[in-house]
């Protein structure tokens, strides 16, 4: 019987684990969440700023040249795609870019870790206070992105969201190829561990 519930303790905590993955990641006290649409996308532009830093911290560096195949994108190169798209999309709606940004050269313009960490925080900084000084008018207008259809500062924004946490989760499986786990999930797979455990003990 005490086997049988430990089983199912062990189980509800990786399903409650699962759930915690789809989780957005907690803002900081200090982070003001405003309502509506800004605060959603705020909400999740954030998820994968978080989850992007926490994996380029966690890599090595020596698998920043890691690719899974010729042709391919780099880790690091992946880090500093993203990053030239928080740039570059944003430009097109009036958002300062860095001095002397080139959208078609930015992605390989840095090599080491620490500085490819540096341009990755700079881009979401740059992205989301762009994206907080919009008003609920400036959304609607038109906007000519150096790719793709004619859409809005609205729709700018959704693809840069949409972008972001597509290659998070590229990024994500870059990590596993490499024997490394995400921080977040490593985080929460010991908070389980620790609970099974203790729940154990007690039954002992």
């Amino acid at each position: 019987m005490i086997h049988r519930r430990l089983i199912t303790a062990a189980t509800f905590a990786l399903t409650l684990t699962g759930m915690a993955f789809l989780a957005p990641a907690t803002p900081r006290a200090d982070d003001a969440m405003p309502a509506g649409m800004k605060g959603d996308v705020l909400t999740w532009l954030k998820d994968a700023d978080s989850k992007l830093q926490q994996l380029a911290e966690a890599m090595p560096e020596a698998k920043y040249k890691w690719s899974p195949g010729k042709g391919v994108r780099t880790v690091g190169e992946v880090y500093m795609h993203v990053a030239s798209a928080n740039f570059g999309i944003p430009a097109a709606c009036g958002v300062q870019p860095p001095a002397g940004f080139d959208l078609k050269t930015y992605e390989k313009s840095l090599t080491k870790k620490a500085d490819i960490q540096k341009a990755l925080k700079a881009s979401f900084e740059s992205m989301e206070q762009g994206w907080m000084g919009l008003s609920d008018a400036d959304l609607d207008k038109p906007v000519t992105l150096p790719f793709g259809p004619p859409t809005t500062v609205r729709g700018a924004y959704l693809l840069v969201l949409s972008h972001c946490h597509e290659h998070l989760g590229q990024s994500i499986a870059y990590a596993r190829m490499n024997g490394v786990v995400p921080p977040w999930t490593a985080k929460q797979q010991a908070a389980v561990k620790d609970g099974v455990d203790k729940m154990k003990a007690g039954k002992e």
